[in-house]
């Protein structure tokens, strides 16, 4: 029966995903061929994380901006956060890297040179270029403007989770807004907030392969490079699929286990 019952509770999908890999791995080992397409997307593996890292952690902040702004007395700014969210939120990340790739980044460059052109007449400062806008950035600041509109909805959930009448008692005391949100608001949403970020995490990892399109070097441009030079397809192709699933499987388990920690101190 105990046993039964262990079989029961095993998560079979997880143990047949760590078999896969287990044989990816070997393959990787073992195999020369897999071996070279392994060092050859290694740096492309170093890029997928620093782009997406970076672009959480800039769609983080411009997502609590944009869900504070969503509470604001003025009805502007209330106005504002809800177009930014909708309009964001309804465009496809492909299309937007594409605009900002090709057409924002040219006008953030002129915006650049007409704000500061006193100081680059006076030859202070150097007269910005579009080739100087990096195809890098400008997929960073594409996710990031893209993922930002989900994030502030997760933000304005949480927020809107903690009492009011904690904030009443708040007010009561004298707290400043500022000190109210610190001290009381934040603390509490972000209890809320992080298992749905980290969920956020691990969908931009996976989109984050769409910036191959712009040619920026990570783990699916370089192992498309590498399959058609070599003609290795199904071998060039387990590997990028393994490197994407490592990093997507381990962040999710190690969101599962921060919501189970979570719901045990709850019911402590």
């Amino acid at each position: 029966m105990p046993f039964k019952k262990s079989l029961d509770r095993t998560p079979w999908w997880l143990v047949t995903i760590i078999i896969i890999a287990l044989v990816l791995v070997w393959n990787m080992v073992s195999d020369q061929s897999y071996q070279r397409i392994a060092g050859a997307l290694s740096e492309g593996l170093l890029t997928t994380i620093g782009v997406t890292f970076t672009a959480f952690i800039l769609a983080s902040l411009l997502g609590l901006l944009i869900a504070l702004a969503g509470f604001s007395r003025h009805r502007l700014l209330r106005e504002f956060a809800r177009l930014y969210v909708e309009i964001f939120r309804g465009v496809p990340v492909l299309v937007l890297l594409f605009y900002i790739a090709f057409v924002g980044a040219p006008e953030m460059v002129k915006l650049y040179n007409w704000a500061l052109q006193m100081p680059i007449e006076a030859g202070w400062i150097e007269k910005a270029r579009t080739r100087d806008f990096t195809l890098l950035w400008r997929a960073i600041i594409a996710l990031a403007i893209s993922y930002s509109a989900f994030i502030a909805e997760v933000f304005r959930a949480g927020i809107q989770e903690v009492g009011k009448g904690q904030i009443e008692a708040a007010k009561a005391l004298g707290l400043s807004n500022w000190h109210r949100f610190r001290l009381i608001t934040l603390p509490q949403a972000m209890r809320k907030i992080l298992p749905p970020l980290g969920n956020d995490l691990v969908a931009m990892i996976k989109d984050s392969a769409l910036v191959s399109v712009l040619g920026v070097q990570d783990i699916t441009q370089l192992g498309k490079v590498f399959s058609s030079s070599t003609f290795q397809f199904f071998e060039t192709y387990n590997v990028v699929a393994f490197m994407y699933l490592v990093l997507t499987l381990s962040l999710s388990l190690m969101i599962r286990a921060f919501e189970a920690h979570l719901r045990r101190n709850d019911h402590h």
